[in-house]
């Protein structure tokens, strides 16, 4: 074993060798350094704007998010809604929420606040008169049912918002199930 302990120009050399092979005692170059630290930095940086920021949503919360905004589009756009797209609608907060308060300022008097119904019928059990399908709901409270006493709410309230009210309703009545697609 060559233990070559004499200065030169690209560093010491270390005292210890291994299978033959004596490497320098040389500090890491700063270009090396400065990339290995800025990852570093970088990675935290990344780490803390997504972990405690929501724009990291889950890929089926993004989905589900962007469908809601696609079905109110084409509801803002005079088309009528599909069963499924009602369905839908009816599992998002924010649609459940905008639902909710325009059915208390409109159907609790005829319905009650808990949907058990007064003057109209009860929302939250399986007997349907005009049709248990989500599509049948937007289709009764877009046109009313004079003969009844339900108002007509689809120019009143527009495709959209009679959309949040059904999707509300839905989201209350456990009978109702979940269309095929």
């Amino acid at each position: 074993m060559n233990h070559n302990t004499e200065h030169n120009d690209d560093g010491d050399l270390r005292h210890h060798s291994y299978d033959g092979i004596q490497e320098y005692d040389k500090k890491l170059p700063n270009w090396w350094l400065f990339t290995l630290y800025g990852a570093i930095i970088y990675a935290a940086g990344y780490w803390a704007y997504y972990q405690w920021t929501d724009h990291m949503q889950p890929g089926y919360a993004r989905v589900e998010q962007r469908l809601v905004e696609f079905q109110k589009n084409a509801l803002n756009s005079g088309a009528a809604p599909t069963d499924i797209q009602l369905w839908t609608m009816s599992t998002d907060p924010a649609v459940k929420s905008a639902g909710e308060k325009i059915f208390t300022s409109n159907c609790v008097v005829c319905h009650g606040p808990d949907l058990k119904g007064k003057i109209g019928p009860n929302l939250t059990d399986a007997t349907w008169i005009h049709g248990g399908k989500p599509t049948d709901l937007y289709n009764t409270v877009t046109k009313g049912v004079l003969d009844k006493g339900m108002p007509t709410w689809g120019p009143v309230l527009g495709a959209s918002r009679v959309a949040d009210v059904v999707a509300f309703v839905i989201s209350k009545n456990p009978t109702i199930e979940k269309p095929a697609p």
